[in-house]
């Protein structure tokens, strides 16, 4: 079943080939616009120049971290209603409260559940009525 994505772009912003493959293609499959950047500065200059409506973003990148680029993100205003989930698998105790505390608006761990990932991205879209914040 494919959902309806209204045409929204989601960003997967993660440093490993093989997680962007894997989300981007399980996204793609729902009939999603997926585009990925593989470091904090890709993924700027993707924000900037594709304004997706919903950022993956890997907490744990190298260089600058995910929690890192957030904070960036949330201090301009231009990036208000940028939607920006945690999605790592650092999944250690507290790591999900840092997300929301750095101005994540969700969680999602890694590794995916193919049959579900794409649901719990939609569940996050800035036209979604539900409850975004903790759904994994």
């Amino acid at each position: 079943m494919t959902l309806d994505s209204h045409g929204k772009t989601i960003l997967v912003v993660d440093d490993n080939p093989l997680n962007i493959k894997l989300a981007v293609s399980v996204l793609e499959a729902e009939g999603f616009s997926a585009a990925s950047a593989a470091s904090a500065e890709e993924a700027l200059v993707a924000i900037e120049t594709r304004m997706p409506q919903l950022v993956l973003m890997d907490i744990g990148l190298r260089g600058m971290d995910g929690l890192t680029l957030t904070r960036h993100l949330r201090s301009n205003t231009r990036h208000a209603g940028l939607r920006i989930i945690a999605f790592t698998a650092l999944a250690m105790k507290g790591d999900d409260q840092r997300a929301l505390e750095a101005g994540c608006d969700g969680y999602i761990s890694k590794p995916i559940d193919t049959r579900t990932f794409a649901r719990q991205v939609a569940a996050y879209l800035p036209d979604r009525d539900a409850t975004r914040r903790g759904a994994t």
